[in-house]
């Protein structure tokens, strides 16, 4: 196993692979951020080091394990948390054996590791005289009304989830006629 040091890998996962390759959104790049620094402090604690000390031979499918389990055990995570997390890993193995071929046989392993299998979330939604209700309750007066109205008449008519309509530029817009929005949505779509 090789005994580089882990900062320039992580730093080239998060700004060659992430930002460069796969155009993630500053939203998406935290969200990794914050899943590798648990998995680094993991490690680290596991590996009885400092942080700064930690090689690429530290990153074993076992503290990959570990970690897994230290998510269920110990954080008490969700499954569907623990499977995002472990979709990091898998992300994060991928590129880090494309780095370095002697990283292969443990990104395998790591890519080996099932997500567990989770009921899809329920979906809610409101009911005709519900969506009548909010509408006729939301005032008509006041410095905000007029926008407020809007913003929710905008959302139920396209369907748009806040962060696409928070996301939404005005060229986006065609307001002909027939009214359309170009939405950007949920995984880049």
């Amino acid at each position: 196993m090789t005994s580089q040091p882990i900062d320039p890998v992580l730093q080239s996962f998060f700004l060659d692979a992430l930002i460069t390759m796969k155009e993630l959104r500053p939203s998406s790049v935290r969200s990794y951020r914050d899943g590798i620094k648990l998995f680094i402090r993991f490690v680290a604690d596991d590996a009885h080091r400092r942080i700064t000390q930690l090689t690429l031979a530290d990153l074993t499918f076992e503290r990959v394990l570990g970690f897994v389990r230290h998510l269920e055990e110990v954080r008490h995570n969700h499954p569907r948390t623990r499977n995002q997390r472990l979709a990091l890993r898998h992300t994060f193995f991928e590129c880090l054996a494309l780095r370095d071929p002697e990283m292969v046989v443990v990104a395998e392993r790591v890519a080996a590791i099932p997500t567990k299998r989770v009921p899809p979330p329920e979906t809610r939604f409101l009911e005709r005289d519900e969506i009548t209700t909010l509408f006729t309750r939301l005032r008509s007066a006041g410095r905000n009304a007029a926008r407020d109205r809007a913003l929710i008449l905008f959302l139920y008519n396209t369907g748009a989830r806040v962060r696409e309509a928070v996301d939404l530029r005005a060229g986006a817009l065609d307001l002909a006629p027939t009214a359309r929005a170009r939405l950007h949505g949920k995984g880049d779509k």
